[in-house]
């Protein structure tokens, strides 16, 4: 049974099986039929497409190509009108070329004939000129034969007067320019220096040659000298200063070159003095304390002097040595005052003239700052104070200035000349300097006597309150080398036979003198002339 079951689930099996393929054949030969359908209709659209296709394709190519016919249709038709344009215009050219070519022959045979026309005035011309140099020569021998000299030696003659004439007429309008420009100069220098002096408004110093103490009594001198001398010598070895006790009734004199030193030892002996306490002990600690003070008084003063001239940054040494200035004298000025007076003074000539005001008071406060250490170092206080500045920090400007205020150095700015001014100004005006005017006019009658020993000296001037000489000597006696001998024997004796304090410039001045007269004469028809007569001294 089981076995029939089975038989006819095989059986049933394997027909579902056939039915079931014979189904997908069925199905497949259909779907088969159906693509080759779908397949057939793709074919007849592509081709349709196709066909579309190309015939647009042709329509375009056709339209492009007609585009491209007119296009070249235009371009001919536009460029044979240009190259008509052209070839007309090549047709004018070529006309005013034929024009021009045949002006050009015209005027190569005008140029032709004309040529041969220069060519024959040109052999005439040679002819002539031959006759005419014959005939120069002929004169210049006649000439020469009258009037004794050749052609050169009249040239020379004729080259000779002409120089002198234009020497002469140059000679004098440099002069007129010259004097023009000193007179010019001379009016604006006078107004600015007076601008200066109404300006400023110093005072008067007071005459300070020594240091005086006074004493209560004369007894106070033993006290001072001490037994055997002891206080004397203690007071001389800590200040330094020499002590002199004499006849003077209640009086010691302080002397000493160091004006620092001489005011510390005038402080210490006064309090001394009114302490009553006099031995070298007490005497050590009491200069030593007013050195103290003095050095702080010092420092003040130098301060004090650059805040009222508007000085800033300058080294601290250099203001202490500025301070120092304070307890100098020169011809009985204050050196720190003339200092101040000389600093304000260049700032206002400066300011006259539009230059750096500041610049020119630093150059005037400092300018003398080297008589603070003079009688330490040897030299020139101009000198010895440029070195100082330069050493310090000071600009060079500043340095050159210190160093060419009395022309130790030649100048070389115009605030070394404002600087000069300055100075002779602040010494020069009335009460600056204490001094007898008899022995002034007999210093300056003494110079003068000195120079004027010497033979070809015609006239000396003392200048500059006796600081600078001026000697003119006569051309004709003395040369150029014999003037530079002139100046060093006349300074020889100037430091053999007088005492001066600083310094004496001694300038020899050499000049010739072209002195010349016109005369008129009448010389008839052929005008005036005039005749020169030239006189060298």
């Amino acid at each position: 049974m089981s076995d029939y079951a089975l038989l006819i689930s095989m059986g049933c099996f394997l027909a579902g099986f056939l039915i079931a393929y014979w189904m997908r054949g069925r199905f497949v030969s259909q779907k088969a039929k159906a693509a080759e359908e779908e397949a057939a209709r793709l074919v007849e659209e592509a081709k349709k497409k196709s066909e579309t296709l190309l015939r647009e394709a042709d329509l375009e190519m056709k339209a492009r190509l007609f585009k491209l016919k007119s296009e070249f249709d235009t371009e001919t038709k536009e460029t044979r009108a240009e190259l008509k344009t052209r070839e007309t215009r090549l047709v004018q050219k070529e006309e005013n070329i034929d024009r021009k070519t045949e002006q050009f022959e015209r005027r190569d045979h005008e140029l032709s004939r004309r040529e041969r026309h220069l060519t024959k005035r040109e052999g005439k011309l040679q002819r002539k000129e031959l006759e005419y140099n014959d005939l120069v020569e002929e004169q210049k021998r006649q000439l020469e034969k009258i009037s004794g000299l050749t052609v050169d030696q009249a040239k020379e003659l004729l080259i000779r007067a002409m120089e002198n004439e234009a020497r002469y007429e140059g000679a004098k309008y440099i002069k007129k320019i010259e004097n023009e420009a000193r007179e010019e100069a001379d009016k604006k220098a006078k107004k600015i220096l007076a601008t200066a002096i109404q300006r400023y408004a110093g005072d008067f110093v007071a005459e300070r040659t020594v240091s005086v103490v006074q004493l209560p009594s004369d007894e106070m001198k033993g006290r001072i000298i001490g037994r055997e001398g002891r206080n004397i010598r203690a007071l001389e070895a800590a200040t330094g200063i020499d002590l002199i006790i004499d006849d003077t009734p209640e009086a010691v004199i302080l002397s000493g070159f160091n004006p620092v030193r001489r005011e510390v030892a005038r402080i210490s002996l006064m309090r001394l003095i009114s302490d009553g306490r006099i031995h070298p002990a007490r005497i050590e600690d009491v200069v030593k304390k007013v050195g103290q003070e003095v050095d702080q008084t010092v420092k003040e003063a130098g301060e004090q002097a650059a805040f009222d001239l508007g000085v800033h940054s300058v080294h601290g040494e250099l203001v202490k040595y500025l301070g120092r200035l304070k307890f100098r004298t020169s011809y009985a000025q204050n050196v720190l005052q003339h200092s101040i007076e000389v600093g304000f003074l260049t700032g206002i000539m400066a300011s006259e003239l539009g230059l750096n005001v500041k610049l020119a008071r630093r150059m005037g406060l400092l300018h003398d700052i080297g008589k603070a250490i003079d009688h330490e170092v040897e030299g020139p206080h101009a000198v010895i104070g440029s070195k100082l500045a330069k050493k310090l920090g000071e600009s060079p400007k500043v340095v050159h200035a210190i160093a060419a205020h009395h022309e130790d150095v030649p100048p070389a700015s115009v605030y070394d000349l404002l600087v000069q001014a300055a100075d002779g100004l602040s010494g020069a005006r009335p009460g600056a300097r204490k001094e007898l005017l008899e022995n002034y006019i007999k210093r300056i009658e003494e110079l003068e006597n000195i120079a004027n020993s010497f033979k070809g000296v015609a006239n000396t001037y003392a200048i500059q309150a006796g600081r600078e000489l001026r000697v003119i000597v006569e051309s004709n006696k003395i040369t150029d080398e014999e003037a530079v001998f002139l100046s060093r024997d006349v300074v020889k004796k100037i430091e053999e036979s007088l005492t001066f304090p600083g310094q004496i410039k001694v300038t020899v001045i050499r000049e010739t003198r072209a002195v010349e007269y016109a005369h008129k004469k009448d010389l008839g028809s052929r005008g005036q002339r005039f005749c020169r007569k030239a006189n060298i001294e």
